[in-house]
C-alpha cells in the first residue's frame, strides 16, 4: 500500500490527512494557520503536521511517497507557488520547495476548490464518474472540474473560476468586479440578499415571523417560509434554483460531464433543492438528457475532500 499526505491550507487552520492509494483516511488532524506570520513558519509547521501525522498512522516517513497541498487563490500548480492568495494575504509564495526543504518528499500544489473537486471524484460521491464537476455553494461560488479522473485547471492552473462567468448581463455586482456574475446569484451570500430584499419589500411576508431580525436571516430561512407555506418565500427559492440551474447547464453544456457534485449548507435541504433543480436544469441542457444525461448529486466528504484531493493530486503527480 502507498501512502500520501493531504493538506488543506485555510486562512484559519491547515487540515490534514494521510490517504493510502483508494482515498482511505488513516489518520488526520489540524493546526491553526497564524497567517499573519511569515509564510516560511507556516510552512514548516505544515511539513511538521506531516511528520506528526505519519507517527499518528503508525508508518514510517520514508512510506510516504508525496504531499500534495490544496491553497486558497491563484496558484501556478506546475511549480507549486501560490501566485496570489487574498486569504492569506500571499503573493509569488514558493510553498512546495518550501515544505520539500522540511521534508525530502515532492510537493504539488493547486487550488483549494480543485482540491475538494479530485477529492469528491477519487474517493466520493463522483467515485463512479469519469468526468465531473463539483460546485460548493458558499459564500462566493466555487468548484473544480475532472475529466477523465484528471483535474482541468486551464491555462497556467488560472482556469475553472466557475462562480464567474456571467448569468445576468448588467446585474448585481460581484465581489470580482464584474456585474451578473454566477456567484451573486447562486451562492448563500446571495440567497441571504434575495431573502432580505423580498422582506424589506414585503413587510407582509411570514418570513418576519420565521426571522424577526434581517441580520440574522440565512440559507435556511427562504425554505423555511416556504415549507410554511408564504408566497414571498416561495418566489424567493423558485428564483434561486432557476439561477441556479442557469449556471449548472452552461457548466453542463460546455463540458457535459457525467455528474454534478454540489456541496454547501445549502445541499443540507436535500430533494427540496434537489428535485426542483434538476428538473429547471435539464430543461436547458443542449439536446435534452436522452443520449447523454447529467447526474445531480450531494458531495459526500464534507471537510475531507479537501486533504483526499490534494493526496490525490499528489500521487497523480508522483
Amino acid at each position: 500500500m502507498q501512502y500520501y499526505a493531504g493538506l488543506d491550507l485555510g486562512g484559519t487552520f491547515v487540515k490534514g490527512g494521510i490517504v493510502d492509494e483508494k482515498g482511505n483516511i488513516i489518520a488526520k488532524d489540524k493546526i491553526p494557520t497564524g497567517k499573519d506570520r511569515p509564510y516560511a513558519e507556516i510552512a514548516r509547521d505544515m511539513a511538521a503536521l506531516v511528520k506528526s501525522l505519519a507517527k499518528k498512522a503508525g508508518i514510517a516517513e520514508s512510506e510516504l511517497k508525496a504531499v500534495g497541498v490544496g491553497s486558497p487563490g491563484t496558484i501556478d500548480s506546475k511549480n507549486g507557488v501560490i501566485v496570489y492568495s487574498n486569504n492569506i494575504r500571499w503573493e509569488n509564495v514558493p510553498l512546495a520547495s518550501e515544505i520539500e526543504r522540511e521534508l525530502s518528499l515532492p510537493v504539488s500544489v493547486t487550488n483549494d476548490a480543485n482540491a475538494a473537486a479530485l477529492g469528491e471524484s477519487f474517493a466520493g460521491a463522483a467515485k463512479k464518474y469519469p468526468s465531473s464537476i463539483f460546485v460548493t455553494l458558499g459564500t462566493g461560488v466555487g468548484g473544480g472540474i475532472v475529466i477523465d479522473g484528471k483535474l482541468f485547471e486551464g491555462n497556467r492552473s488560472a482556469g475553472a473560476e466557475i462562480g464567474h462567468m456571467v448569468i445576468h448581463t448588467g446585474g448585481a455586482l460581484c465581489t470580482c468586479g464584474r456585474e451578473g456574475c454566477f456567484e451573486a446569484y447562486a451562492s448563500a451570500t446571495a440567497l441571504i440578499r434575495q431573502t432580505q430584499e423580498a422582506m424589506r419589500a414585503h413587510p407582509e411576508s411570514g418570513l418576519w415571523k420565521i426571522c424577526p431580525d434581517l441580520e440574522k436571516v440565512d440559507g435556511k430561512t427562504a425554505f423555511d417560509g416556504m415549507r410554511a407555506g408564504d408566497e414571498r418565500a416561495k418566489e424567493v427559492v423558485a428564483a434561486y434554483i432557476a439561477y441556479l440551474a442557469e449556471g449548472l447547464a452552461n457548466l453542463a453544456n460546455i463540458f457535459r460531464p457525467d455528474a454534478i457534485v454540489l456541496g454547501g449548507g445549502v445541499c443540507a435541504e436535500g430533494d427540496t433543492l434537489l428535485l426542483p433543480l434538476k428538473e429547471e436544469m435539464n430543461k436547458r441542457l443542449y439536446g435534452g438528457t436522452g443520449y447523454a444525461p447529467v447526474e445531480l448529486i450531494v458531495a459526500k466528504l464534507g471537510n475531507d475532500a479537501g486533504l483526499v484531493g490534494a493526496a490525490r493530486f499528489a500521487q497523480q503527480r508522483a
